[in-house]
């Protein structure tokens, strides 16, 4: 794909050599994330930070990321604080804002609500989340933690990659979007361990099964996750849910800690989730007794997210190719040196 100015709104949108590209970029991004060099290469280019449902890491890291560019950043979080609550619609919204600024993101609850948006703004459109939708630039740094846990574990790429999903998959955003993602490799195998009534919506199965993947679905927990690479656990999704008492009827379900890891994974079993985790007594999807487990990725994960939306700012900017150039080394004391 030409990223110069275009919106990511979907993994639909990005062929294999896409994904390689982004990631060769994120790599050259390490030393900034790091905080080993700076580079102003987005010195004077403003973000538009629009979240308009609860986000910690994602509001963030994007903001980090534009930072980290040289970039400033303008935030506006929540209806409440925004002129939808008089009103307004999404498309005079994009009208306006994307005046006000050179890149935008969004999260919304309603699924297509972002590219909705999108197609009434002047300046490129990145997705944060769309409701029960997608949830692109997630999906992008998941696989790229795969990408990275799995070369550091004996050198293997995606390809011939076999990840276990658990959890909420009816109404999780991240795992829609990693499924698809992972249907650009080869020899992909999935297993998709959830309630029956919160499985993997069968239209995103038959995509990655049409591409080649192979897919099974379970709704038991230990002997399914006998002999995969990935363990990648969600939440329980309570907002996408009529009602608390709907959702705790599922929650703590598929609990993995330290003893079901031991009994059941393989040594080198890499724990993945999105975050947040729910760690309520309820819930408790990753135990905290895995937190001292060298093969829990998911702090690494969350950090990964900073490096791939910087490269997905440098490649819409068209800035990619300029970023040592407007470097230089940093001044102030690095705790990540130390």
């Amino acid at each position: 794909m030409n990223f110069t100015g275009a919106h990511i709104l979907s993994t639909n949108q990005f062929q294999r050599q896409d994904v390689e590209r982004i990631f060769a970029v994120a790599d050259e991004m390490e030393p900034y994330a790091l905080r080993k060099k700076v580079t102003r290469v987005l010195e004077g280019a403003i973000l538009g930070n629009m979240f308009f449902e609860a986000s910690t890491r994602t509001r963030v890291s994007f903001g980090s990321a534009f930072n980290l560019l040289g970039g400033e950043v303008r935030e506006t979080a929540g209806f409440e604080n925004s002129a939808l609550v008089k009103g307004e619609s999404l498309q005079d919204t994009a009208r306006i804002l994307s005046g006000f600024s050179d890149v935008i993101c969004m999260r919304h609850p309603v699924a297509g609500s972002v590219a909705d948006f999108a197609s009434a703004s002047r300046v490129p459109v990145l997705n944060g989340g769309d409701g029960a939708n997608e949830h692109p630039t997630q999906a992008l740094l998941d696989l790229y933690t795969i990408r990275r846990e799995l070369a550091g574990t004996g050198g293997r790429s995606i390809d011939g990659l076999k990840i276990a999903m658990i959890g909420d998959l009816r109404h999780g955003r991240t795992v829609h979007s990693l499924g698809r993602l992972l249907s650009l490799y080869d020899n992909i195998e999935v297993v998709l361990i959830s309630p029956e009534e919160l499985t993997l919506p069968p239209s995103i199965i038959e995509h990655m099964r049409s591409a080649g993947a192979k897919v099974s679905i379970s709704h038991e927990l230990t002997n399914s996750i006998r002999d995969v690479d990935i363990v990648y656990s969600t939440r329980i999704q309570e907002e996408r849910f009529t009602s608390k008492e709907d959702a705790d009827l599922y929650r703590g379900k598929f609990r993995l800690n330290q003893a079901i890891y031991t009994e059941f994974c393989q040594p080198n079993t890499v724990i993945m989730h999105p975050l947040p985790r729910d760690s309520r007594a309820d819930a408790n999807e990753l135990d905290s007794d895995l937190d001292d487990n060298p093969n829990l990725a998911i702090f690494r994960q969350a950090d990964n997210g900073v490096v791939v939306r910087m490269a997905l700012f440098a490649l819409v900017l068209d800035v990619a190719d300029k970023i040592h150039e407007f470097s230089y080394d940093v001044r102030w004391y690095n705790s990540r040196q130390v």
